[in-house]
């Protein structure tokens, strides 16, 4: 399963036919409330993908929770159907296209979580100068997705 990383703009600039084939598509977007004139609500896939998990979320880490009345145990409750979403992409041999607004923090911690719990690999992507993965994004899917995994190796 190979696992990319895009922004919004190279998302929408793709047509239907350079979007990559057998791919099922993360897209995270800002909530309703925290979207400006810059960002708006998520990636319209319609004619490019037809398996799309849409998440929306603020790009924030610990020390900001507060500030939106959220914690760890609050943030990205939509993780544990992510880890589901994920897995029935990779049963289906299906690539997995994390996408963000700018597709360096949120989508970047995802694909790191992706990659580190099927292939222990997620360090490249924090390695990697062009990424700056939201670090509560990497722990609640890669936390999500071992969970999963105990459920679904029953």
């Amino acid at each position: 399963m190979k696992v990319s990383i895009l922004s919004r703009q190279k998302v929408e600039k793709m047509s239907p036919d350079e979007f990559p084939k057998n791919a099922a598509v993360i897209s995270f977007y800002d909530p309703e409330e925290a979207q400006t004139e810059t960002t708006k609500e998520s990636v319209d896939y319609t004619g490019k993908a037809e398996r799309v998990f849409k998440v929306a979320i603020r790009d924030i880490d610990l020390q900001i929770f507060p500030k939106y009345n959220l914690s760890y145990e609050t943030y990205f409750p939509e993780a544990d159907s992510l880890a589901e979403f994920i897995y029935s992409a990779a049963a289906d041999n299906l690539d997995i296209i994390c996408q963000c607004e700018y597709g360096e923090s949120r989508s970047s911690g995802c694909a790191a979580a992706i990659l580190e719990h099927f292939y222990k690999t997620g360090i490249t992507i924090f390695a990697d100068y062009r990424y700056y993965p939201n670090q509560v994004v990497y722990h609640k899917v890669f936390e999500a997705l071992e969970k999963y995994k105990c459920i679904f190796n029953k």
